[in-house]
């Protein structure tokens, strides 16, 4: 089998097309509005976001990696900054060929030049791909949460 040839890069205003449309195939419930608002302010916050987009030899893009910088507590965490994966995700045909792994270790790197010190993720409780990949990525487990809400209402 012939691995995919890539390379990665940050994003560049002329990737943002192929940006959105893998932004899609991770996350298809969100809308185009909420997609579109999302990549505005993560374009618009190059200070605390990161967005590195996969890209095959001919120029395709074959993934993306979206992190930040978070200055509040961060669930398994011991210092701040840390630098957190927001998102990943691979197009299926250029999986296994270690493109997840240089884009995490691009952020990474972006991390510790912003002092960080931890890369921390995380995903759904009931995700078991999503904590696979995580999980052969170097990421440990560091928690589970059940996360719960209710509306406030006046008395």
């Amino acid at each position: 089998m012939t691995r995919t040839q890539f390379h990665i890069k940050k994003i560049a205003l002329n990737d943002v097309t192929s940006w959105r449309s893998l932004r899609e195939k991770l996350w298809p419930q969100a809308s185009t509005e909420e997609h579109d608002q999302e990549t505005k302010d993560i374009l618009s916050q190059p200070e605390r976001h990161l967005v590195l987009i996969a890209q095959s030899a001919a120029g395709e893009g074959i993934g993306f990696a979206e992190a930040s910088i978070r200055h509040d507590y961060v669930n398994g965490c011991d210092t701040s900054p840390v630098v957190f994966l927001e998102g990943i995700y691979v197009v299926p045909s250029a999986r296994r060929d270690g493109v997840a792994k240089a884009l995490c270790k691009s952020v990474e790197r972006w991390g510790l030049s912003h002092g960080c010190v931890e890369f921390a993720s995380d995903t759904d409780i009931n995700n078991t791909d999503a904590q696979a990949i995580h999980q052969a990525l170097g990421f440990s487990e560091m928690e589970r949460v059940v996360v719960y809400k209710k509306r406030c209402k006046p008395d």
